[in-house]
């Protein structure tokens, strides 16, 4: 082999050397950067799971502070609840007039024979003492809403009143109206319901049941039933109605395209403005035979529970009430009304 050969093979040699030298650098900076990127990847990830376990964190956080102020709210209305329970007591309860804590929902019962004479839906003067110390232990409680429910007995009526539905809710509306025009209950606060003969709390067929059965209830609510449009007031203070304006200055009135968006003054000329987009095509008439499903029904609200242990003790009957009417038969469950 002669010089100019062996430079040759020698340049061959140090190329092949060179390319395989290259070739394992570039091999090792390419799995480097699959490594760097793998890296940042992990990285990004890690951030990403940090701030979603951050987030976490802040609504467990959120979560325990809803949880304890639930907690104190409950436990401020359970103390208020054993409160306004107590006064009632102490002022109200007595053979005629029970008070009663059902579910959270504190009920006065008054019986019938301290309101209205038999067949009647107008207040008697000994009915309306009671509803005036009603009215004057919830004036300290003005967040209570008070539901009134009318109760009658089974025994039809027959003269001023089409049935028991109607009399047991003019009573309802009597007691109503007493305490929000005589007695100064915010009206906001009541709500009057009539039942009719149809929730009894004893046996009508005895005259003593039946007299248990002729009641008012006054359902006084937790706090947790308030609106939440109703700013709480201070005791014996009536708050204002959160009523908010018609039409506010700062509230721009919707108009069609190309109107002006202001309400037209008394001397402006009203134009008719064309819809910007065509008018819907009427809904295809049903084909001939086809029965469109009934609406769904909605549930009728459950009424306030009853408590069977009212007025367990002796009841007196007044002579009126099942006295029988001359010249009609004997019923033991015919009233005067």
């Amino acid at each position: 082999m002669n010089r100019e050969a062996w430079f040759v093979f020698f340049g061959m040699v140090v190329v092949a050397v060179l390319s395989a030298t290259g070739y394992v650098a570039w091999q090792k900076h390419r799995q480097l950067e699959i490594v760097r990127t793998q890296l940042s990847d992990l990285r990004r990830d890690g951030e990403a799971h940090a701030a979603r376990l951050a987030e976490a964190w802040k609504e467990v956080e959120m979560t325990r502070d809803r949880e304890e102020a639930l907690a104190e709210q409950m436990a401020r209305a359970a103390s208020s609840q054993k409160r306004l329970e107590s006064e009632l007591r102490s002022v109200l309860e007595s053979r005629d007039v029970a008070v009663s804590d059902l579910q959270g929902r504190l009920t006065v019962t008054i019986l019938d024979r301290i309101l209205f004479d038999s067949g009647d839906a107008t207040l008697k003067p000994e009915g309306m003492r009671v509803l005036d110390e009603v009215a004057q232990v919830l004036a300290r409680y003005t967040n209570r809403p008070v539901q009134v429910f009318g109760h009658t007995d089974n025994v039809p009526i027959r003269l001023r009143f089409p049935s028991n539905w109607e009399l047991s809710m003019a009573r309802a509306l009597a007691a109503v109206r007493y305490l929000t025009e005589k007695a100064g209950v915010d009206p906001r606060r009541l709500s009057a319901v009539g039942c009719g003969e149809h929730q009894p709390i004893a046996d009508n067929a005895t005259p003593e049941g039946r007299a248990r059965n002729r009641r008012i209830a006054l359902v006084v609510l937790p706090d947790l039933f308030v609106p939440t449009d109703v700013v709480p007031d201070e005791p014996g203070e009536p708050g204002e109605p959160a009523v908010p304006d018609a039409f506010p200055e700062d509230v721009p009135v919707h108009s069609p395209a190309g109107a002006s968006g202001r309400l037209p003054d008394d001397g402006d000329s009203v134009e008719p403005v064309a819809p910007s987009t065509p008018a819907k095509s009427p809904a295809p008439m049903p084909a001939p035979g086809a029965v469109s499903p009934p609406p769904e029904a909605q549930p009728l609200a459950d009424p306030p529970p009853r408590d069977p242990g009212l007025f367990d003790g002796p009841v007196e009957v007044t002579p009126e009430e099942d006295t029988p009417v001359p010249g009609t038969p004997q019923d033991p469950g015919q009233r005067r009304d």
